[in-house]
């Protein structure tokens, strides 16, 4: 492999086409340097990618048209075109093509990275209402990640530099919250989380914080009884495996207190609890990263944020942080793949390198 092809090729979905998405593709990979650190291919169409580039003049933009992943120039950005018919693009309105062109997107760029097209995934937001269809029947990426590679679980996890925050249940309404809290979820999550912040962040021996789920994490059954009956059992089961799992924790005194500093990863029961502190703290430059997957796949932490859309106000700073973030957990990941692969035939070679020739002495009659 060439020293260009050395770097990873990064796909990039559109979202939402009335969304921000591509101003924030427009705006993040703008800057040449980004073709320092990888190749950088965007599934859309030329069209939308023109459409929203006339409105912001002041941006370079260029780019190569593509149909075959194969033919990719590594020193240029290319856009893979997904469709080639004229498309109404109302910037700012939830609609039904906003959906479906962001679900083509979202499924051609999938189909490239499980087929080892693409090396990593850079999603743009999308609105999980406009984007069912009867094909596509999913709450959001993460599940709809998790159908796609046939995996029994993965893992939404936040982060932030060194803040990370991973989530038991995602997009559960909230009434059916506790229903879907069990040790085994508990168990599956944390067991995702250990091996992740060991092989995509390169923390030998992970300590994970386990929130609770009842105010005052429960306050010994007094405000609900899962903290003892659910969440500890899963805790000390995952202790009893050798995993530096701790809690749980009440979530508000948890996050007001910083004790998140003294861990190296957050877990906790529901969206809100973990999200609402985590974006407060991250402060615009989190990111979404989907956990357990053979793959890498990043997103911005935010939505498709209707309001500004069309309007060249859309900040890239989370979706430049999914970026390097998505290129920095490859790169972890080669070495630490590296660093575990067949270790008696490295200890073998360290032998033999430190070897010195034995003398032998032969008897001449």
């Amino acid at each position: 492999m060439s020293t260009e092809q050395s770097r990873p090729l990064i796909g990039f979905t559109c979202g939402d086409l009335n969304g921000i998405g591509i101003e924030l593709i427009i705006k993040a990979l703008s800057d040449s340097r980004i073709l320092e650190l990888c190749a950088p291919v965007v599934f859309a169409s030329n069209k939308s990618m023109n459409f929203y580039r006339k409105s912001l003049p002041e941006i370079n933009f260029l780019y190569q048209s593509v149909k075959d992943l194969t033919k990719i120039n590594y020193k240029q950005l290319s856009v893979f075109n997904c469709w080639e018919e004229e498309v109404t693009i109302n910037a700012g309105q939830l609609n039904d093509v906003g959906g479906k062109y962001a679900r083509l997107s979202l499924q051609h760029a999938v189909n490239a990275l499980r087929e080892g097209q693409i090396h990593g995934l850079v999603t743009a937001p999308l609105h999980k209402k406009n984007i069912q269809s009867a094909d596509f029947n999913f709450t959001g990426h993460t599940p709809y990640l998790k159908h796609a590679f046939g995996l029994d679980d993965v893992l939404m996890l936040m982060v932030a530099s060194n803040l990370r925050v991973a989530l038991v249940t995602e997009h559960v309404a909230v009434k059916d919250i506790a229903a879907n809290i069990s040790k085994d979820s508990i168990t599956r999550k944390l067991g995702i989380l250990h091996a992740s912040l060991q092989r995509d962040f390169e923390i030998e021996k992970p300590r994970i914080a386990v929130l609770g789920l009842n105010p005052h994490a429960g306050d010994e059954g007094l405000v609900g009884d899962e903290e003892q009956t659910t969440i500890k059992p899963a805790i000390k089961e995952m202790k009893d495996k050798g995993i530096l799992a701790f809690g749980p924790f009440s979530a508000d005194a948890f996050f007001a207190r910083a004790h998140y500093r003294e861990f190296d990863a957050v877990l906790a029961m529901y969206h809100d609890q973990g999200l609402i502190p985590f974006k407060s703290l991250a402060i615009g430059e989190g990111i979404n990263f989907t956990a357990g997957m053979p793959v890498v796949r990043t997103s911005p932490d935010h939505g498709t944020a209707f309001d500004i859309a069309g309007k060249g106000k859309a900040d890239p700073s989370s979706f430049l942080a999914a970026i390097f973030e998505c290129i920095d957990i490859i790169k972890r990941r080669a070495v630490y793949d590296e660093n575990h692969s067949n270790p008696l035939r490295k200890m073998s070679n360290i032998i033999i390198a430190n070897a010195t020739d034995e003398a032998i002495e032969v008897n001449e009659d």
